[in-house]
């Protein structure tokens, strides 16, 4: 039989661990969406009767990846633009160099993302607007941004209709990452990723640098990713392509060439790209946070030590383990 003082101590040490595993639970839980909202930000928006192309080289020019609709008719926003949009747009239309692209020149945002018969492209068509008020928790914020699987949450003023802000998965990180130094340091921060089970190691989407960027789009549209690791012929990793890469392609104006390869299209981003980020199994979830935060990206790739892609460190894979798993909510369980 146990001696009670030990039984005491072991009782103390669960006691003590399940209060770490709270510590960010409670902080999201007591923190509201108005407070990650930052004072000074850039807010474009849409209206639904504006053509596809002008509203795709407005978010290129302002450097934002979405945007609220607006409908006039209903006066009310309607949903959101997003560099999905211009992802299906491309996949729909495209056939080769040769043949212009008359959907994205033609179309308004309210015949592609409307309800109209010609509404026949979208894949995955979404027409319900989600939304937070400001006054909601940012733990209520995640669980929608998880549960939804969407990466842009606008928040609405309840009383004027208005939106305050488009939150992101980056934002409420970074938001934890500077005020939570002084919460308590949860034991499970020094654990590692793979002990923690945190990340995608299974059924990798992956594009090979001698596919077509069509390939990719096709990749984008079917797996639903946002991002696509591009290796070469021994599965190494040597670039990352995004959807935001996409969207520099109205920006160069050269969407109406799709069968170039993905080793000519990363070559032709228009902005200076640094290698891909890259983690392994063994480094501690602390060491995995302070990188995704301090690199300003979405995901990290996981690979072995030949460079080899192993998985993916998402945004959402971080918030999942650190706020909802203590709280015994899945919301990346399709």
């Amino acid at each position: 039989m146990e001696p009670l003082s030990q039984v005491s101590e072991e009782k103390q040490e669960i006691q003590k661990q399940e209060i770490d595993a709270t510590v960010y639970l409670n902080f999201m839980k007591s923190h509201c969406c108005y407070d990650v909202i930052p004072t000074s930000c850039k807010l474009v928006i849409f209206d639904t009767t504006l053509q596809v192309k002008k509203a795709f080289f407005a978010l290129v020019a302002n450097g934002l990846r979405a945007a609220p609709l607006w409908d006039s008719k209903l006066q009310k926003f309607v949903g959101m633009l997003t560099i999905t949009d211009f992802i299906n747009i491309l996949h729909c239309y495209y056939k080769s160099p040769m043949v212009q692209m008359y959907g994205l020149e033609s179309h308004r945002i309210e015949t592609w993302r409307g309800d109209s018969p010609q509404n026949v492209y979208l894949k995955y068509p979404n027409h319900l607007l989600v939304s937070i008020s400001p006054d909601a928790s940012l733990f209520d914020a995640i669980y929608s941004l998880l549960r939804h699987k969407i990466h842009r949450l606008p928040i609405i003023d309840p009383e004027s209709g208005n939106v305050l802000h488009i939150l992101t998965h980056k934002r409420i990180l970074k938001f934890l990452h500077l005020f939570g130094k002084k919460l308590p340091r949860p034991v499970f921060l020094q654990r590692q990723i793979q002990e923690l089970g945190i990340g995608t190691f299974r059924n990798i989407a992956t594009v090979q640098q001698t596919a077509t960027l069509y390939d990719a789009l096709s990749i984008f549209v079917e797996r639903r990713v946002s991002a696509l690791p591009v290796v070469d012929e021994q599965g190494r990793v040597v670039a990352l392509y995004s959807r935001f890469d996409v969207i520099n392609l109205a920006a160069q104006k050269i969407y109406n060439n799709l069968d170039m390869s993905m080793r000519e299209a990363i070559h032709r981003r228009s902005c200076y790209v640094e290698g891909v980020i890259k983690c392994h199994a063994d480094e501690t979830l602390e060491t995995i946070i302070d990188r995704i935060v301090k690199a300003e990206v979405h995901r990290l790739v996981l690979v072995d030590k030949a460079d080899v892609v192993k998985g993916i460190v998402s945004l959402s894979d971080l918030l999942q383990a650190m706020v909802l798993t203590p709280a015994g909510i899945d919301a990346l369980v399709s």
